[in-house]
């Protein structure tokens, strides 16, 4: 059997002096490099590489915060440095060395006692309260390999789900999630999924209205957007706190369009029950509508649009399909209930003469609507992105310079100009088997586990539930992810064999059968491309340090489950670390070298310690998202039926959902303030993205005290609401309802308005009472309380942004947090 063991990138000396004649007199070092030495002798020999950008002190290596030098003293990471050009570094990238040193790193592979014992199935109940087993890596290899062998011999692909939805680390060859992937797709297929968590909702209904999922589109630039707006509406979403983080390795551009607002003093509106950072950082105007009720806002100012004769026919006659059925229903003609600002106020809570106001300020200026994601996680949450699509288009600024809207200026620096240069494609997960299942819509695992055999609706199809016999995650926490994590526990219960790879123990981890331990990002070598929009750096990820421990890297962990599932070569391809890099690389480089843009060859690439900072060109500052449909909508059609913007979709209404109708309208949700849990649960949960980590990433890091509060997760409580339970800032609060209990630390607050709490997401599962059912979780994990339904029988997206809960001060017995500690036997 082969041994596969990680080794440090191998340069050939011969082809990285090959064609380089002005080099000659510069020695290829053996090690790293000391400081930048060879990096200033390349640019200065070699200076047709203009596209190339040095390190400053350390290594270079990335995340999804940052690209950064790491700082390395006989041999362990003491401290990092941002990279010179980012104009906006955050203190993420400072947890660099606590990641790779921490106290619950995984050492060696696990298996639970009694899974190891007894077998699959075993115990179930004990996930989360069992002792641990060390085994050696042939062992936990064996073992893996042959529970999938087994069960796809078995019971087929349809019972390993693998589908590992989660935020691995960043690293276009070490992709946990496609590695995996690409494994089962050699070895027999699996049970994937359709969707994500972060835009379940959205990404669905706007491929019906615009014909794109647009919430991972490029947006107008920011330089158009800065020059031209007039009016900056912010509804739901804080981006000076979600822009720290990308899906790939920061620009963190979009900050710098944000401050350039700011400072130019354009007019902004934040529409947020709290008063936000972002709002604070661009001085904007703050409207606090009540939670979940977005639709019916954005209704009350449809209406005033309309009636007030603000709205462009001209645009809606041109570009759109369907105004006359929504306007049926605005008016009151197909439900006898109008949708005036009267109407709405008794919903949002906000005053009709106020979004009156609004809706005039935002006919009478050129206005860029920035939708967030938060006021799609919700029920119906299909709803709220489908009328800011109609109000904008009932505006009729869409495609013009600094006007429309725009779904991700918060996610990624949507909006920061695309540069010209080469993009570096990873490894492929290739192609599933023929008689690969249907992939589940990715909010609903937990109800897949508990109901095989179901029978659900997703956009216009039927999809059965399988019977999972194993769950395998690689990159991902659903502990932390999934809603009703109480429901989710034992929902798991029904897999016979649950394998997770991971660098710490999570609560995922802990919940597992089998743990591989993983090298973090900075104990491998990698590539990667920064700004997912702009697509303008391209970042070499070094390694940094040697493996903690045991731990080995993603592609070594799963070519070693393909080599005793037989399909070695095939996962390979022959190649090692260094070849498919070298591969990567070499693609880029073409582009690159067609778009003008001159690279060395991957060996003095490499060991320069240099990244790449591609040129953006001039026309791209001002490119303008749907300018070129609005110049001629029938030679630039949109992706949808009618090859407009549909306000009604014919598609949808042959759908016949009744959660879901032709066009975008208000349905009171699961639970909210009028509902009748409400009663018992008066507190509407509004959730968010934490300041200081990204989701779970980073909660067991020092950067976890700057915001917990009395050691737990904190909660944002109007003085009203506190002064009527007894609380006082900083005080330990329990907060539940019917689905659970969590402890959270008080911030007694005005940034939140009246009836309405905060709880950011991503606190590790920290039960008192592991394998007891809604046993009091200490750490503050907010999903204990969030509700898992479906945001609709179109899109099937989770509802983790909303939950009705009660609130009162802990007098209980001090417990202690352990969501950070090692379990028994680790």
């Amino acid at each position: 059997m082969t041994v596969f063991e990680q080794q440090p990138l191998k340069l050939s000396r011969r082809r990285f002096l090959l064609g380089t004649s002005a080099m000659a007199a510069v020695p290829l070092l053996s090690g790293l490099w000391p400081k930048s030495a060879l990096a200033e002798a390349i640019s200065q020999a070699l200076p047709q590489f203009v596209a190339l950008r040095q390190a400053q002190k350390g290594i270079l290596t990335a995340a999804h915060w940052g690209a950064f030098e790491a700082i390395v003293e006989n041999g362990k990471m003491v401290g990092v440095q941002p990279v010179s050009d980012d104009p906006y570094p955050n203190e993420l990238i400072t947890m660099a060395p606590y990641q790779v040193h921490a106290k619950n790193r995984i050492k060696y592979p696990m298996v639970r006692k009694s899974w190891l014992e007894h077998g699959p199935g075993s115990h179930p109940e004990l996930r989360g309260n069992d002792e641990w087993v060390r085994v050696s890596w042939d062992k936990a290899l064996d073992l893996v390999s042959g529970q999938i062998s087994r069960l796809q011999k078995e019971f087929g692909p349809q019972s390993i789900y693998a589908g590992s939805y989660g935020w691995k680390s960043v690293g276009m060859l070490h992709n946990s999630r496609t590695l995996l992937q690409r494994l089962m797709n050699l070895s027999g297929g699996f049970l994937g999924y359709a969707g994500d968590y972060s835009t379940g909702a959205a990404q669905v209904i706007m491929t019906h209205v615009v014909g794109s999922m647009e919430v991972y589109e490029q947006q107008t630039a920011w330089p158009n957007v800065i020059e031209n707006s007039q009016l900056v509406i912010m509804w739901g979403c804080n981006p000076m706190v979600t822009l720290k983080n990308s899906w790939n390795v920061p620009d963190h551009y979009g900050q710098t369009g944000f401050e350039a607002l700011k400072k130019k003093g354009t007019r902004i509106i934040s529409i947020d029950p709290v008063h936000n950072d972002s709002a604070k950082f661009v001085n904007a105007e703050w409207i606090a509508p009540r939670p979940y009720t977005d639709s019916a806002m954005l209704l009350g100012i449809a209406h005033t649009l309309l009636t007030e004769k603000l709205h462009n026919p001209d645009f809606i006659k041109t570009y759109t399909v369907g105004f006359d059925k929504f306007e049926q229903y605005l008016m009151g003609k197909t439900d006898g209930e109008e949708k005036t600002a009267e109407w709405a106020e008794a919903i949002c809570g906000i005053k009709a003469d106020a979004l009156r106001q609004l809706a005039r300020d935002m006919a009478k200026n050129r206005t860029m609507i920035m939708g967030g994601w938060g006021i799609q996680r919700q029920h119906h949450g299909e709803q709220p992105h489908w009328m800011l699509v109609t109000v904008a288009s009932m505006l009729g600024q869409i495609g013009l310079p600094g006007g429309g809207f725009g779904f991700s200026y918060h996610y990624s620096s949507g909006g920061s100009p695309t540069a010209k240069g080469g993009i570096v494609a990873g490894i492929s997960a290739g192609n599933a088997p023929k008689n690969s299942p249907t992939p589940i819509p990715v909010a609903r695992i937990a109800e897949c586990l508990t109901s095989p055999g179901k029978t659900v609706d997703f956009n216009g199809n039927k999809v059965t539930y399988p019977e999972v016999k194993m769950i395998y995650v690689s990159g991902g926490n659903p502990f932390h992810q999934h809603q009703d994590t109480n429901n989710l526990r034992k929902a798991y219960s029904h897999a016979e064999t649950v394998v997770v790879n991971e660098p710490y123990w999570t609560a995922t981890a802990k919940h597992a059968d089998i743990v591989l331990p993983v090298t973090t990002s900075y104990e491998r070598n990698d590539l990667e491309m920064g700004g997912d929009y702009s697509q303008l750096y391209v970042f070499p990820m070094h390694q940094c340090v040697p493996p903690q421990f045991e731990s080995r890297n993603d592609f070594d962990i799963f070519a070693g489950l393909a080599d005793r599932l037989g399909v070695h070569d095939a996962f390979t391809e022959g190649k090692d670390e260094t070849q498919w890099l070298k591969g990567m690389y070499d693609d880029m480089k073409l582009q690159a070298r067609n778009a003008r843009v001159a690279l060395p060859p991957f060996d003095m690439f490499w060991a320069s310690n240099n990244y790449v900072r591609f040129p953006v060109p001039e026309a791209n500052t001002q490119w303008v998202r749907f300018a070129d449909f609005r110049e001629n909508p029938l030679l630039n059609p949109l992706g949808t039926p009618s090859g407009k913007i549909e306000i009604f979709s014919d598609t949808i209404a042959k759908m016949n959902y009744s959660d879901c109708k032709g066009h975008p309208s208000w349905m009171p949700p699961h639970e909210w303030y009028k509902a009748e849990i409400a009663e018992k649960y008066p507190l509407s949960l509004n959730t968010a993205h934490a300041t200081n980590r990204l989701h779970s990433q980073l909660d067991n890091t020092p950067l976890r005290e700057k915001h917990a509060v009395a050691d737990r997760e904190a909660i944002m409580i109007n003085p009203q609401d506190a002064e009527k339970r007894g609380i006082k800032n900083g005080d330990l609060v329990r907060a539940f309802n019917d689905r659970g209990q969590i402890l959270v630390g008080a911030i007694v607050s005005e940034d939140i308005r009246s009836g309405v709490v905060r709880i950011s997401e991503g606190a590790w599962f920290d039960p008192a009472e592991p394998g007891e059912d809604k046993s009091l979780c200490k750490n503050g994990n907010v999903n204990c309380l969030t509700f898992d339904i479906g945001s609709s029988s179109l899109a099937q997206g989770n509802c983790g942004q909303m939950a009705q809960l009660e609130i009162e001060k802990y007098t209980g017995p001090v417990l202690k947090n352990t969501a950070h500690d090692v379990p028994m036997g680790a």
